[in-house]
């Protein structure tokens, strides 16, 4: 059974990860806009294998350890320092953009709600620092997190395949999976297990500053 405590989490953390949560969260692709360009991304399949190394191998395993960080730094001078290294994770200009801009709103709005003095972060920062906050059970904030990066993903390539609506939540389906066990998967790491395998993404976004044509930020 859910308890009250439980189903008080949830009910904010849905909150928090809502796309109407103010957040801008839908003017960035990750650099999805530059492989659907190249043809890369033709259909469900592509986008879900691409999402899935990703959300595994790449941005969100590193979100998860910077999440994860972040929520048991024991003071701001060590936030500070975990948000310096996400900032400089961050592989291109719009991938730093993508995270400081939504971090920023996040904690804006989040302060503005719950009354906490959660600082413009990095989006995996600011999301911890109020987690820590509002007392909320981190495995969960996690996975949460992660579900929310996936759909959102998920809805850029809906848009621009473009996919069908159908399709497009079969994949995030698909992907509940990939989130919970990248969620345990980064129980236990540190800053030091910061790693990337994810070199198409990660180039996807490099390129995406000179695209020609193109509808997201990033």
């Amino acid at each position: 059974m859910t308890t009250a405590i439980d189903a008080h989490s949830v009910a904010v953390l849905t909150q928090w990860f809502s796309p109407g949560y103010p957040l801008g969260a839908f003017a960035y692709s990750h650099g999805l806009e530059t492989a659907i360009a190249d043809g890369r991304l033709r259909d469900a399949a592509s986008v879900e294998d691409w999402l899935t190394d990703v959300i595994a191998h790449g941005t969100g395993r590193a979100d998860a350890i910077l999440l994860r960080a972040a929520f048991a730094a024991p003071d701001r001078a060590a936030h500070e320092m975990i948000d310096a290294i996400a900032r400089a994770y961050a592989v291109s200009a719009e991938r730093v953009q993508e995270t400081v801009l939504q971090g920023a709103a996040f904690a804006a709005t989040t302060a503005a709600i719950w009354g906490d003095d959660t600082p413009a972060f990095t989006l995996p920062v600011a999301v911890a620092v109020a987690a820590r906050a509002q007392n909320l059970p981190l495995d969960l904030t996690v996975a949460m997190y992660l579900q929310a990066f996936a759909a959102n993903l998920v809805s850029a390539a809906v848009r621009l395949i473009p996919l069908g609506q159908t399709e497009g939540q079969l994949v995030l389906r698909n992907l509940i999976a990939v989130c919970r066990d990248t969620a345990e998967a980064t129980r236990g790491l540190t800053l030091d297990d910061l790693a990337s395998h994810c070199f198409g993404s990660d180039i996807a976004a490099m390129r995406h500053e000179t695209l020609k044509h193109r509808i997201f930020r990033s």
